[in-house]
């Protein structure tokens, strides 16, 4: 096994750095290495973002123009977009390591370091410098700002004891406290949600990195570093809650607008990739569209805040939660552990605590507003593949007053076999579930009688899966539970 070198001079005799010589100035920073890993990842065709769906006609090209560029970049976008998904993913096109000067606080490079601590030991060591190699994982540094984040937290501080100890003027960068950006030198900072931070860390924030100098209790200290700078921000804090200082915002070289899926199969992808469920536990396609649908049909509800928008993390944590319940119900009642209608419902919890309701909305209650939205979900996806199907002799007995108790106990042999009093309803399950499997068309056949209720051809009691065995009926007499 080949062995990396561990001092400067053992570096210079490596290939890459051969015919280098100390404070030479022939600085690669961080840009040029990301625009190097991209570039010949496009010529190879490898992918670039993995794990991040639906991004690839819109976001993606922008970004990867932004990085080709060497420019910072802010993600703008409502929560749940993937915004910080993508931030992390940029260490991929890092380099796997890089060489950088051991025993410092602040990463440099151990050729032309930018911190004075680090050109003092260049200096007294010369080809004896002991070098560490960072790994790309440690060059990632991420900050949420928040209004309480100081230039402290971020640059650093003036350390009088350190600076005691050490001999130096208050105003020597050897005598700091390095914050969270010295720290990130050589690689990739990150500010979630920029405008939560107070105008005046946003200046500090500009001046290092614009100027390379920043003023702290009265000492101007100078810091050439580098560092990409990526942030991400949400559009309501333009407004509810912070806003970007211009010279800063000026300075941000492209702004990169994401998005929801635009599409209910890109966001089933996305969910499926995200959610965790136990192993054995059934998900039928038309349930799995259902739980997107619910995203899809709050995002358009006039009693959801539009711009605090739905996430993503809705229909994730919905089939979490679903699929929790099947497995529940399958470990008490011996039932093949397969998400029913009832199980969504039973993951009401999860749609609840992810909507931020307008006055209306408010007023009818959240729980009331979910189930709403499931309903109108549950009619979309039917009337999107079953619309067509004939379903008049299924309404013409609910239309005679007969009442269908869905069994929610039990096996699912004897809920299809209750099924059967239903005209129809046994061939449009036995349709929608695709399979033979008795389980997945008990779930269908709920499905069924859940899409016609959504579309307003059926209607049941409010008690529906708060009782063992809810009822159905007709819009006009029978109903279904």
């Amino acid at each position: 096994m080949e062995t990396k070198p561990r001092t400067l001079g053992e570096l210079l005799q490596t290939t890459e750095y051969a015919g280098r010589r100390p404070f030479d100035n022939q600085i690669r920073l961080v840009q040029d290495e990301v625009r190097a890993n991209l570039t010949r990842k496009l010529r190879s065709g490898e992918p670039l973002f993995p794990g991040v769906v639906g991004y690839d006609d819109t976001v993606i090209p922008q970004l990867v123009n932004a990085l080709l560029a060497r420019q910072n970049f802010i993600l703008l976008g409502l929560r749940g977009q993937a915004k910080s998904r993508i931030l992390r993913a940029i260490t991929d096109l890092l380099d796997p390591e890089v060489p950088v000067i051991a025993g410092v606080d602040m990463p440099d490079d151990p050729l032309n370091p930018v911190g004075a601590e680090g050109r003092h030991l260049l200096e007294a060591h010369g080809l004896d410098l002991p070098i560490r190699w960072l790994p790309r994982a440690e060059r990632y540094v991420e900050k949420l700002a928040t209004p309480d984040v100081t230039v402290a937290d971020l640059i650093g501080d003036v350390d009088p004891i350190k600076a005691a100890r050490l001999g130096t003027s208050l105003g020597d960068t050897r005598s700091m406290h390095f914050g969270l950006l010295p720290r990130a030198n050589r690689g990739i900072f990150a500010v979630n949600e920029l405008a939560d931070l107070a105008p005046k860390v946003q200046v500090a924030l500009f001046n290092i990195l614009q100027e390379g100098d920043v003023q702290i209790k009265g000492y101007p200290i100078r810091l050439e570093l580098d560092v990409m700078l990526v942030f991400s921000a949400n559009p309501e804090d333009y407004t509810a809650r912070g806003k970007i200082v211009t010279p800063l915002k000026d300075r941000i070289g492209s702004e990169i607008r994401t998005h929801y899926p635009t599409d209910v199969r890109q966001g089933m992808e996305i969910t499926a990739q995200e959610a965790v469920r136990a192993e054995g536990v059934v998900l039928p396609g038309f349930i799995a569209e259902l739980i997107e649908e619910i995203a899809f049909q709050a995002r358009e509800d006039g009693r959801v805040d539009k711009l605090s928008g739905v996430s993503q993390r809705l229909p994730i944590s919905l089939l979490e939660v679903a699929a929790a319940n099947a497995e529940r119900r399958s470990l008490t009642t011996d039932d093949a552990p397969v998400v029913r209608v009832s199980d969504v419902y039973a993951g009401l919890p999860a749609i609840t605590g992810k909507l931020e309701l307008e006055y209306e909305g408010e007023l009818k209650g959240a729980d009331n507003v979910a189930r709403d939205v499931i309903r109108k979900a549950a009619g979309a996806v039917y009337a999107r593949h079953y619309g067509s199907a004939d379903t008049k002799a299924l309404e013409k007995w609910f239309d005679a007053g007969n009442v269908f108790r869905f069994p929610q106990g039990g096996d699912a042999a004897s809920a299809l076999k209750a099924a059967q009093d239903v005209p129809d309803l046994p061939e449009l399950a036995a349709t929608v579930a695709g399979s033979s499997d008795d389980a997945v068309r008990a779930a269908a056949a709920e499905f069924v009688l859940e899409g016609l209720y959504g579309r307003k051809k059926l209607s049941r009691a409010e008690e529906l899966y708060a009782a063992p065995e809810p009822e159905v009926k007709r819009e006009r007499g029978g109903r279904w539970n």
